[in-house]
């Protein structure tokens, strides 16, 4: 007498579909998406990282001239403060715009004046904490008297090389740091003058 097993019987299981392909873009669209892409990418890069943009007066000759054409990178001040001889661009201050309501065109200028420091512009030079600064860079010694004022907190007085052809901080005080776009590091054009930008003061 035969005795029937009773585990049922093995099915084999259905094919498995392939998933269907994408359908592949047109040109037209591929060339839109590449496109949108690099604005993305683009304006990513200006808003986080780094900023082209060019010099349209005098007032840091005779180191910058006018149409010269920088990269202003933005990441280093998140981790570290201005240090004197910087060059910074920045956004005009609330006094500059009580000033001139109209005024949105960003500045660039050289940091000289840190935080807590006294700092005053007298007989042709400045003097920090009462003592003179050398500056190679600059056009020709002022001929101006300032000071001496204490940088406020988080601020920073800032004067252009041109230092007689320069609207700055000897005329309407200092920059916030929140202010501050970034730093002027290297200039890309004209091609004859590419090059770092990294004069410093001595002190």
């Amino acid at each position: 007498m035969s005795s029937q097993s009773d585990s049922p019987t093995p099915q084999t299981p259905p094919a498995e579909q392939a998933a269907p392909k994408p359908k592949a873009d047109s040109p037209l669209m591929e060339g839109i998406k590449t496109i949108g892409l690099s604005v993305v990418l683009a304006l990513g890069i200006r808003t986080f990282v780094a900023e082209a943009r060019y010099i349209p007066s005098e007032s840091m000759l005779p180191t910058l001239e006018v149409n010269d054409r920088l990269i202003v990178e933005k990441i280093s001040y998140h981790f570290n403060p201005p240090r004197r001889g910087d060059i910074i661009v920045f956004h005009p201050t609330e006094a500059l715009k009580q000033q001139n309501p109209s005024l949105n065109e960003a500045f660039i200028k050289r940091v000289i004046g840190l935080p807590g420091e006294t700092v005053q512009v007298t007989g042709g030079r400045v003097l920090i904490n009462g003592q003179p600064i050398e500056e190679d860079y600059i056009q020709s010694p002022p001929d101006y008297q300032w000071g001496p004022e204490v940088v406020p907190a988080d601020s920073f007085l800032v004067l252009g090389d041109n230092r007689n052809n320069s609207y700055d901080s000897h005329f309407w005080g200092y920059v916030p740091r929140q202010n501050i776009i970034g730093r002027a590091v290297v200039r890309f054009w004209p091609v004859d003058r590419l090059g770092k930008l990294g004069s410093r003061p001595s002190y």
